[in-house]
């Protein structure tokens, strides 16, 4: 499905079009990341799932095919946002990892494109997993993932409906229980969302978290801006590759609620970390490049509901 254009009311994607493409080129920086020297994350399943979705320039990115003059350029350029990735990833395991020690089973992926979670973590038993994307992103990683043989380490239920429609109709449709604390990731979700859609998702989590509920998520103060000028960036610079990414089209500006005093005032008990202090806390330092400096500025939030 092609949809390369500026983003509008109702558009859809796939995985190799475009928001579609974004999820899969964060699945290429985990598949790297994953092969590092000392990863600090695993995820076995990014790259078969990458070479699946076919977008040439990131299958011989990850499988370090790239001509030697194109592979110097992108490791310059990937080479930041796999390290930005590899720290966002661990965040967001360690999130649902910590909320399952602390007795949560119910956990819920909001736009989780290509994320294997269901599969490799180890949920504690009894959990359940909510997957929500697009119809199609959903049913292609369904696919793929039952013919490599991969089993999910949670019950797995997928919700295929846009975060735009009403999603928690169904949410609640495939079981989810609001009665149950639940555990929630919007993670690089919200430049993608109108923000008046960024302030809906908030208040629909809110309505369905029962108290004890957690949610992680990003705030960028600088908005579309500090992913969509990045990521044009890395787009012009391997068009030739057949790489057709214009982010700057594909994000909604505007100005948006900061999202930790948006939940704080909706009954959310909020903790904010910056970027660089999140990478401190693995033993890292945040990158230079200009694909990745605008991100510096941004807030991991973890929540709870009062």
């Amino acid at each position: 499905m092609e949809n390369t254009g500026t983003r509008f009311s109702g558009d859809t994607w796939d995985l190799a079009s475009s928001v579609g493409t974004t999820a899969t080129m964060v699945a290429a920086a985990r598949a790297m990341a994953t092969d590092e020297a000392q990863p600090i994350i695993s995820d076995p399943f990014a790259a078969p799932l990458v070479r699946a979705v076919g977008i040439d320039f990131f299958t011989k990115l990850i499988d370090g095919t790239l001509e030697p003059a194109v592979a110097a350029e992108a490791e310059t350029a990937a080479g930041p946002m796999t390290a930005v990735m590899a720290v966002r990833t661990r965040f967001f395991d360690d999130f649902f990892l910590q909320a399952a020690a602390a007795g949560i089973r119910q956990a819920v992926i909001l736009a989780a494109g290509l994320d294997s979670r269901a599969y490799r973590l180890g949920w504690a038993q009894g959990s359940t997993v909510y997957e929500i994307d697009q119809p199609e992103v959903i049913e292609f990683k369904t696919r793929t993932l039952a013919d490599l043989g991969a089993q999910p380490t949670a019950r797995r239920r997928t919700v295929a409906v846009d975060l735009r429609d009403d999603w928690p109709a169904a949410l609640r449709d495939s079981g989810f229980d609001q009665t149950q604390p639940t555990a929630w990731s919007a993670e690089g979700l919200l430049i993608y969302l109108p923000p008046e859609a960024q302030d809906r998702l908030f208040d629909n989590i809110t309505a369905l978290s029962a108290p004890g509920s957690r949610l992680a998520t990003e705030y960028h103060p600088d908005g579309a801006a500090a992913l969509g000028d990045a990521n044009q960036s890395l787009g012009q610079r391997f068009a030739s590759q057949g790489l057709d990414l214009d982010i700057a089209n594909l994000v909604y500006a505007g100005e948006r609620h900061p999202v930790g005093a948006y939940l704080n005032e909706r009954g959310w008990q909020v903790g904010e970390r910056t970027r660089e202090a999140v990478f401190a806390g693995y033993g890292r330092s945040f990158p230079d490049g200009d694909i990745v400096a605008r991100m510096r500025n941004s807030v991991a939030i973890e929540a709870v509901r009062t």
